[in-house]
């Protein structure tokens, strides 16, 4: 029961994005538009309440065919939220310290930790600056999240502040879980 096993073959046609409250947050439309044209049936937005300070719920949602869900009562996600990939980018230094200490005082957190815990496939791509990846903190969490089975996808030095990996490596990340009919 729980973690699924490496190399797992399970697909799906429901795709997350989980966002957080970094600066690469501005990014997310792209990341957004990338999952509609892998197929999936619905990809659902969930920004933490941070992230509304980086980018507007109403940037999120007009992607075509991009669901943004702010409240546990959403029927998007009503009773429970559909199993499908979760895709954490950006993720900021304080929410991913939080999800390796199991910590889920969100509803993005909340969809996050049930994912890990329901064994369905976490991808999380930190935005993180040198001193925040260089943190003691931010290294037991690089090592604690892979141990449970969530794939990590580094980011990509490109100067002083945050960084996030290259969308098209994040999509690559989540690819192999979507559905191919």
């Amino acid at each position: 029961m729980g973690l699924r096993d490496a190399g797992s073959s399970e697909r799906f046609d429901v795709a997350y994005l989980v966002l957080s409250g970094a600066a690469t947050a501005v990014r997310c439309p792209e990341i957004l538009r990338g999952l509609v044209g892998l197929g999936l049936s619905t990809v659902i937005a969930i920004p933490t309440p941070n992230a509304s300070r980086v980018i507007a719920p109403r940037d999120l949602a007009n992607v075509k065919g991009v669901q943004v869900v702010e409240s546990y009562f959403d029927l998007a996600i009503r009773p429970r939220p559909p199993t499908g990939v979760v895709l954490f980018a950006p993720c900021s230094f304080n929410s991913l310290n939080k999800l390796a200490r199991g910590i889920a005082d969100n509803l993005a957190l909340s969809v996050v930790a049930e994912a890990i815990g329901r064994g369905t496939p976490v991808i999380v791509g930190p935005s993180l600056n040198q001193p925040l990846l260089d943190h003691p903190a931010t290294q037991e969490s690089l090592k604690t999240l892979p141990a449970w089975r969530v794939t990590i996808v580094p980011p990509v030095d490109e100067g002083e502040g945050p960084r996030l990996a290259p969308c098209a490596r994040l999509l690559d990340a989540v690819r192999p879980y979507v559905c191919r009919d």
